[in-house]
């Protein structure tokens, strides 16, 4: 499965809307950049004026006065092509600006659910190659692009003006023009898709041997993804292929396109003169414009490539958006902090349900411990405990109300999911703290350090709370970024529970000792903890224990382990380890 791709009615939509936001600054960028092309276009028309005073007798003063002009005509081009620039640069970086923020924002409201079936290559493809092409021709491209075309249509209004008839000849590459550039705007937008899209499979492939490299490893099977590996990048490279050739194709018709203005204006000029109808100084004018809008319009045919390139990517980027939440909110309220699971149902692909009618009444306060082999559907389960999935079938509710009837925010101070997998953002530590209740003081955040036995370690940093940890910062150990995680879990302050293995990273005697000290904050809370060590299931005031997505004992411990089946052959394995 992959994520939506906007057409491109929604891309035009959405990018003109982003850019009218900014209308008043665009149109002071247009109007730097047109004065600017004003500038360029003096010089020519100076110096036909000269060929013309010099080819009817002139003087040294003239020549003198209209050397100044040129110079000082240079000098304010120069001053305001350095302002447009400026500008130009600073439109393009708040454009930017905005649109990442909003697709981050779409990003990390996506479900969940979504985007484990599209996979992490399409995501991550998303969040880096095309936003990294859309930057670059929001940065620099768009800019660009407003110089090259307020400078080519300004050009061409002088060259009539200079002479009407001799600017007739710049035309003559316009049909071939026009017809390289349609042939190639036909198959760009296609092409660049797939391009993105071998990139994001290519992304997924590396990223996926990267992150389970040891279990590639264990299970002896890198030169399985060495060959995969290849087969991706024979194909990104395919893509590549075939963009190159479109391209190539494009730049071979424009430069023939280009010629000609150049060589028909020379001949067509030098007829005019010859019939009387124009002047040499008229002729050079309108030639040194044919010479000047090449490289003009040569570069923004240029960055017509990349604009294919940029909205190709904003296809994906703004497609995003177009993914279908997995709930609605109801504005029901629960009544109470009793959690329920009835006749749950889940299938990762449908038609293979991993959870089979769960059934599952949570006393408000209790400890219950979730047991079980690997793939056995314990962590669903809790995923589905914690409304990070809306079940296929059945329903779990919070005080009646189904999870996935409640808002985000609201769901998140009902029940909290923390897992063994982990994530310190790039700031502060007070910063990553902070991210579960962003009014949390010091004192507030130094008591959910000492809840999870960090404060300690926290306390021998050089700058403390303020120290900067993620990338490029102080590297946090795997051990105690989950302790980080758990601390977020403190700050945030919900009813209910849901560890997924979350002292996994801990040797066992500090895992043990940590959820000892947890024990005192968590009390009166309700906590469903998924684990491999069997401790916690002894200290829990019930066990489940899960076996092919279905609950086959239920019970404390002492009792399970007295009845001889599934939990007491855990039991004793664990205590034999």
């Amino acid at each position: 499965m992959q994520l939506p791709v906007a057409d491109a009615r929604t891309v035009r939509t959405r990018s003109f809307a982003l850019l009218r936001q900014h209308s008043g600054k665009l149109t002071r960028v247009v109007a730097l950049q047109a004065l600017a092309a004003v500038g360029a276009l003096a010089v020519p028309w100076l110096l036909g004026d000269l060929v013309d005073a010099v080819s009817s007798g002139t003087t040294a003063a003239f020549v003198n006065r209209l050397g100044i002009v040129l110079v000082a005509v240079v000098v304010v081009q120069a001053l305001v092509i350095r302002f447009a620039h400026r500008d130009a640069m600073i439109l393009g970086e708040e454009v930017f600006a905005q649109l990442r923020e909003e697709f981050l924002g779409t990003v990390t409201h996506l479900p969940l659910s979504t985007v484990e079936r599209a996979g992490t290559g399409d995501l991550l493809g998303r969040t880096t190659n095309d936003v990294d092409r859309v930057q670059w021709m929001l940065r620099f491209g768009v800019p660009r692009v407003l110089v090259l075309t307020a400078t080519i249509l300004l050009t061409l209004i002088a060259a009539v003006l200079a002479s009407p008839m001799t600017a007739i000849a710049m035309v003559v590459g316009v049909p071939l023009l026009v017809l390289a550039t349609r042939r190639y705007l036909k198959v760009a937008t296609p092409a660049y898709l797939r391009n993105s899209e071998e990139y994001a499979r290519l992304n997924g492939v590396l990223t996926e041997s990267v992150e389970h490299a040891a279990t590639v490893d264990a299970l002896g099977l890198g030169r399985r993804r060495r060959v995969r590996t290849d087969e991706v990048a024979a194909q990104t490279w395919g893509t590549e292929v075939v963009t190159l050739k479109m391209r190539l194709s494009l730049f071979f018709w424009l430069g023939v396109a280009f010629t000609l203005p150049i060589a028909a204006t020379l001949v067509w000029g030098a007829f005019l003169v010859d019939a009387g109808w124009t002047t040499i100084g008229a002729v050079t004018t309108v030639a040194l414009y044919a010479m000047q809008v090449r490289p003009s319009v040569d570069e923004l045919l240029f960055w017509v490539d990349e604009l294919q390139v940029a909205l190709a990517s904003l296809s994906r980027i703004f497609g995003v958006g177009l993914v279908e939440p997995d709930r609605r909110p109801s504005g029901a309220e629960p009544q109470d902090e009793h959690v329920e699971a009835r006749q749950v149902r889940y299938a990762y692909r449908e038609g293979m349900d991993v959870l089979h009618d769960v059934d599952l009444d949570l006393t408000p306060g209790e400890r219950l411990a979730v047991v079980g082999p690997s793939g056995a559907g314990k962590s669903t389960l809790g995923r589905m405990l914690a409304g990070i999935h809306p079940p296929t079938g059945g329903r779990v509710t919070v005080g009646e109300v189904p999870l996935v009837d409640l808002p985000e925010e609201d769901l998140r101070s009902h029940v909290a999911l923390v897992t063994q997998e982990h994530h310190v953002f790039v700031g502060t530590l007070a910063d990553n703290l902070r991210l579960a209740d962003t009014d949390a003081d010091e004192v507030r955040m130094r008591r959910a350090l000492a809840a999870v036995d960090a404060l300690e370690w926290v306390d021998r940093l050089e700058n403390g709370l303020e120290t900067e940890v993620g990338s490029g910062g102080y590297e946090l150990s795997p051990a105690q970024a989950q302790q980080v995680a758990l601390a977020r879990l403190v700050l945030l302050d919900p009813h209910t529970l849901v560890l997924d293995e979350a002292t996994s990273l801990l040797d066992p005697r500090a895992a043990r000792h940590l959820e000892r000290s947890l024990s005192a904050v968590l009390s009166g809370r309700t906590v469903v903890a998924i684990a491999h060590r069997l401790h916690t299931a002894h200290d829990a005031d019930r066990v489940a224990v899960v076996e092919d997505g279905r609950i086959v004992e239920l019970g404390p411990h002492e009792e399970l382990v007295a009845a001889g089946k599934e939990y007491a052959a855990l039991w004793q394995s664990w205590q034999q380890e």
